[in-house]
């Protein structure tokens, strides 16, 4: 008989092991958020109109071509004794020059990635503060989060370990400048 040697596996690496192995039903999304293991039930309508407000916006007025994914799945650096995060943000853009999404694995690095945009939903506790320290620490330059229980915008910019350093929270209906590589304002009237 030939014994094996197995390394013992850290409880983190436990975690994300389970975590990977998931089978979620269809329309559903599984996350790893700093240690949490988060499902997440399939949006509502205004959760998407939302999104296409600021996509077709995006596309439309953007100073440089944008790629848009919605539902990407990205690896960021982890907090603490966590496991890498594996985050899904509701939309990623990049740079269409960097043609980021071609050939990427359903878990990405997220170098390249130019804003990453939440709408809150059922959990906005996540998206406001969990969500925001694992770009920040992905180093992922613009988080725009659209606050439906606030009515409110926010661009959180200028990352920096666990945080953004500086953000701009405006209520529905004002425009938010998109700074590089966007650069324009964005348009919050039909938010309302």
């Amino acid at each position: 008989m030939t014994a094996v040697a197995h390394e013992p596996i850290t409880p983190a690496e436990g975690l994300l092991e389970i975590f990977l192995s998931l089978d979620t039903p269809e329309g559903f999304r599984a996350e790893l958020i700093e240690g949490e293991i988060v499902v997440t039930p399939p949006p509502d309508g205004d959760h998407e109109d939302y999104i296409g407000l600021i996509v077709s916006q995006v596309i439309r007025r953007s100073t440089a071509d944008m790629q848009f994914s919605g539902n990407k799945g990205l690896k960021l650096r982890s907090g603490g004794g966590c496991p890498k995060d594996h985050v899904i943000p509701d939309g990623t853009f990049a740079p269409a020059e960097r043609r980021l999404y071609r050939g990427a694995d359903s878990w990405m690095p997220c170098d390249g990635v130019a804003m990453v945009l939440e709408v809150t939903s059922t959990k906005p506790r996540i998206d406001r503060e969990a969500k925001r320290r694992c770009y920040a620490r992905g180093g992922i330059p613009l988080y725009l989060l659209v606050d439906r229980e606030a009515s409110s915008i926010t661009l959180f910019s200028d990352p920096e370990k666990d945080d953004y350093r500086q953000h701009c929270t405006l209520p529905f209906g004002k425009p938010l400048a998109l700074p590089e590589p966007f650069t324009f304002e964005l348009d919050t009237t039909d938010f309302l």
